[in-house]
């Protein structure tokens, strides 16, 4: 993509030779199980109402639009630390601003509320709204079906991605259908359209960023350079190289690394141009991602389970594209909602 031709999304490189296998992912909802890793427990005191809850079937903002009908609540009074897929079986946090003596003057038991898609596990009172981001990451355990391909193909880039860890892209969905976000977002920005939303602003804005992101992660991998620390590079806090996520403010690496990323500013002016008068900050990204306590196991010839935890805002996509191919029953098209938050 460039801002002269915007297409569908690039092929952005594997950092490890392709297995050649495939499987099938999300047959059934328990086939992908993700368990929200929240940055604090509720203390049992304050104005919001904290629920522990287990979905299946139901998307994030469905299951929030229900709490809020059932608390007698606006849709605005439920908050969440991120997105989670529909089809699965998801564990995570929610808050209800529900002060003591707001409506009939009791906490509602929440827990005795009926659906076929969720269920309240507990519920306790916090002294804070949970916004999106407030979560330290998430732990998956994934079922993939009719594998078929070079098993030891499969183990050698299964042990890979376990030691050495995968690429942080950005996962497809960020992108909406066909890369239309960011297609969106480079036309709000060149002032083509005008979006008046503040959420869809929000979100093409997000795409074009994690578009250029993905796109200075690929010249690396292109490049020979996965893995490898650039002279000049932005390290994180552990240790780890370091892409733009472009905003106001000046790249902040020097040297070889500073010429990486102003080659891909260079190759997407206007984009780059655009976010920077956005009204948002410059930051960085970590270019790794690193699952931690990965496991599997193979419980029948063609079937595969992983297991492994990931920190918030990295994608359990990108660990499975670096093992074999994925694809999904027909109702998965419209990927709707992100597999990491």
């Amino acid at each position: 993509m460039t801002d002269a031709h915007p297409t569908t999304l690039p092929q952005w490189p594997n950092a490890y030779p392709g297995s050649g296998a495939s499987a099938t992912l999300k047959r059934l909802n328990e086939d992908f199980i993700v368990t929200e890793l929240p940055l604090q427990l509720p203390s049992g005191e304050g104005e919001h109402l904290w629920l522990d809850v287990e979905k299946n079937g139901a998307n994030t903002a469905f299951v929030a639009q229900r709490l809020a009908e059932a608390a007698g609540v606006q849709d605005r009074d439920v908050g969440y630390a991120g997105l989670k897929d529909r089809h699965a079986i998801t564990r995570q946090w929610f808050s209800i601003y529900l002060p003591n003596g707001k409506g009939k003057g009791e906490t509602p038991d929440l827990t005795q509320l009926q659906h076929p898609e969720f269920k309240v596990l507990s519920q306790s009172r916090h002294v804070k709204k949970l916004r999106p981001g407030d979560l330290l990451g998430n732990r998956f355990r994934i079922v993939l079906r009719d594998v078929a391909g070079d098993r030891d193909a499969i183990e050698a880039n299964l042990k890979a991605v376990a030691s050495q860890g995968v690429p942080n892209y950005f996962g497809a969905q960020r992108f909406g259908h066909d890369g239309g976000n960011v297609e969106q977002g480079r036309a709000m920005l060149a002032r083509e359209i005008r979006v008046r939303n503040p959420k869809k602003k929000g979100i093409y804005l997000s795409a074009v960023r994690s578009f250029l992101f993905n796109e200075v992660l690929a010249l690396r991998i292109r490049q020979g350079l996965w893995g490898k620390t650039l002279p000049g590079d932005v390290l994180d806090e552990a240790g780890r190289p370091t892409g733009p996520l472009w905003g106001r403010g000046r790249v902040t690496t020097t040297d070889q690394a500073q010429a990486l990323e102003n080659g891909v500013a260079e190759r997407h002016a206007a984009l780059c141009d655009g976010m920077e008068h956005a009204g948002l900050d410059q930051e960085r990204r970590a270019l790794v991602a690193s699952p931690v306590g990965m496991s599997w196991e193979w419980p029948q010839a063609d079937q595969l389970v992983l297991s492994f935890s990931l920190p918030a805002g990295n994608y359990a996509t990108s660990v499975l594209n670096e093992i074999l191919v994925t694809t999904e029953p027909e109702r998965h098209t419209e990927n709707e909602a992100a597999a990491a938050d």
